[in-house]
């Protein structure tokens, strides 16, 4: 079964995005359990856990089905050691809120060298920053997003995702999450059949389906390879429909949360409805 949600908002408290994900038909959601743009947040109140797992319950949604993203400030490779030590300790609130939750995984991106340290030393640090969390906190898997490449950013070939699980030491809680048009952007051409097929057979032989956590459903405003990371509403843009008719056909997408991050949210629910139509 295909589990078709979208970023939704939490604005007013985490309790409210359960609410805000049923009304567009969602039958997964993702969400910020705290402000994105800031290193540090007031704790969660035990009314607004309480109420986020009552709705949850009261609306079927279960772990498997939330995909909770980290803060856009956060870079677990950061080449100084200020700057690392802020990410690290702010990823480790994050996974801690998501403990509080009662949720199951936390998605991130990996890092970024900045620059100023080879591409492997990075990739070791942010593997590194996934084990002290994973020693702090229990039940919550690190979910490792790929990315477009733009700048600096790491985590854009499969085979850096790999390295960073690699050296993961509890690989039991660790996983990926792949976004479509990040996909497409860093080289993997998902817009044709062929293309989908040989991206995703490269997934599996080089990371493996058994660490995909989560997926966020996005077409493409940028051309394959532009290292751009620009969203765009399904079946609008460079991907097209045909990627997410082919997607939803895939049962190696089942029993995941599929998250739109498309820019357009007053259309999610009838973007929401059109996948499901694919998915028969």
């Amino acid at each position: 079964m295909k589990y078709i949600g979208a970023h939704i908002s939490a604005s007013g408290g985490v309790e409210n995005a359960p609410v805000n994900a049923h009304n567009i038909g969602a039958t997964a959601f993702a969400l910020f359990t705290k402000n994105q743009r800031q290193w540090v947040a007031a704790p969660l109140t035990e009314k607004s856990i309480e109420l986020f797992k009552e709705r949850c319950n009261q609306y079927d949604y279960t772990p498997m089905q939330v995909l909770p993203h980290d803060g856009y400030l956060i870079n677990l490779g950061h080449p100084e050691s200020d700057g690392l030590e802020k990410s690290r300790a702010a990823f480790l609130d994050e996974m801690e809120r998501c403990e509080q939750l009662g949720l199951d995984r936390l998605n991130f991106h990996p890092g970024s060298h900045l620059n100023r340290i080879p591409i492997d030393e990075c990739l070791k640090t942010i593997a590194e920053s996934i084990n002290i969390a994973l020693d702090k906190t229990s039940g919550v898997t690190a979910v490792i997003e790929n990315t477009a490449g733009q700048g600096s950013n790491l985590g854009h070939t499969f085979e850096q995702i790999a390295q960073i699980i690699h050296y993961v030491e509890d690989k039991s809680r660790v996983g990926v999450c792949i976004d479509t048009c990040h996909s497409f952007a860093a080289g993997y051409d998902l817009s044709n059949a062929e293309g989908f097929k040989n991206s995703f057979d490269h997934f599996d032989k080089v990371v493996g389906f058994k660490y995909l956590k989560g997926m966020h459903l996005n077409d493409a405003k940028k051309g394959l390879n532009s290292r751009v990371d620009r969203h765009d509403s399904i079946g609008v843009g460079l991907l097209g429909a045909e990627t997410f008719k082919i997607l939803m056909k895939d049962p190696r997408f089942d029993n995941i949360p599929l998250i739109l991050e498309t820019p357009n949210e007053e259309i999610w629910k009838d973007e929401i409805e059109q996948l499901r139509l694919w998915e028969k």
